[in-house]
C-alpha cells in the first residue's frame, strides 16, 4: 500500500526561480500572451519583475514599488501604459504577428470565398 503524500508536505512552487535568462523569460510572457488572459498576463509581468528585483523594475519604470505590486497583483488590470512600462523596463517587446485562421470563423469563410476586405 502506498504512503499518502500530504499537500502541506509538497514543496512550494516559485516561477521566478526559474526564470534564470532572457530566453526564459520571454518564452514566459510569448506562452502567456498567446494564451489570451490579460489577468495572467499582469500577474506573469508581477512574476518576471520579482525575478529581476521589483525595485529595480519600479525605479527603470517610473512607477513606484507599491503601484507595481497593486498593477501586477493577481486579479489586477493594469492600463496599457503601464504594461508597456514594465516592459520597457524587464528589456521585453511586445510583437504582434498574424495569427492563423481558425476553421469556422468569419474571417476563414470571407477569405475562402475570396470576399476578404480591408478597411
Amino acid at each position: 500500500m502506498s504512503e499518502k503524500i500530504r499537500a502541506a508536505d509538497l514543496p512550494s512552487f516559485d516561477i521566478t526561480e526559474m526564470l534564470k535568462t532572457d530566453e526564459d523569460i520571454a518564452e514566459y510572457l510569448t506562452v502567456v500572451i498567446e494564451d489570451g488572459d490579460p489577468a495572467m498576463l499582469a500577474v506573469t509581468l508581477g512574476d518576471i519583475a520579482r525575478a529581476r528585483g521589483m525595485t529595480q523594475i519600479a525605479r527603470d519604470s517610473g512607477i513606484t514599488r507599491e503601484a507595481l505590486y497593486r498593477a501586477l497583483r493577481p486579479g489586477a488590470t493594469p492600463r496599457f501604459d503601464t504594461v508597456a512600462r514594465v516592459c520597457k523596463a524587464l528589456g521585453v517587446r511586445l510583437v504582434a504577428q498574424v495569427a492563423p485562421v481558425e476553421a469556422g470563423t468569419a474571417t476563414a469563410q470571407a477569405t475562402a470565398t475570396g470576399q476578404a476586405t480591408r478597411d
